[in-house]
């Protein structure tokens, strides 16, 4: 009986210190933001290559998220132009390298919309793990 308390005992500790390990990091990346026109641009400048098919990008113009956010990758989508470039491309490779740099152009049916002098942030995450929030002023074309 007293062997059978130590063997539950001991499975539970296994069971939570498993469940309490902690998850997979983040990649590293240095990425740097630019918004020209309707135009928001973000050059990957160092650190891990980033899985194009995990990531997902968040955009707020003055601190309001967009209304329909880019489904990265894609190639069309409602509240975009049509072809972004590079990791934010669904023909893109699978990894999104140092040198690389991705884009795609906000329609103006996205509200808000950018306009010069307006704030922009991007959140880029990896598989819902945060990996850099960005900032910029959209520039005039």
């Amino acid at each position: 009986m007293l062997l059978l308390a130590i063997t539950v005992v001991l499975a539970g500790g296994v069971v939570t210190a498993a469940l309490d390990a902690p998850a997979e990091p983040a990649p590293s990346a240095m990425l740097s933001l630019s918004a020209v026109d309707d135009r928001i641009a973000i050059a990957h400048r160092g650190g891990d290559a980033l899985d194009a098919s995990e990531l997902s990008v968040r955009v707020r113009v003055d601190g309001e998220p967009l209304d329909r956010q880019p489904p990265v990758p894609f190639f069309s989508a409602a509240g975009f132009h049509p072809g972004p470039t590079g990791a934010f491309n669904a023909a893109s490779a699978d990894r999104w390298r140092v040198g690389g740099t991705a884009s795609f152009r906000v329609a103006g049916t996205n509200d808000p919309t950018l306009e010069p002098g307006r704030t922009v942030t991007v959140e880029v995450a990896v598989d819902g793990r945060p990996v850099a929030t960005l900032e910029t002023v959209v520039e005039p074309a």
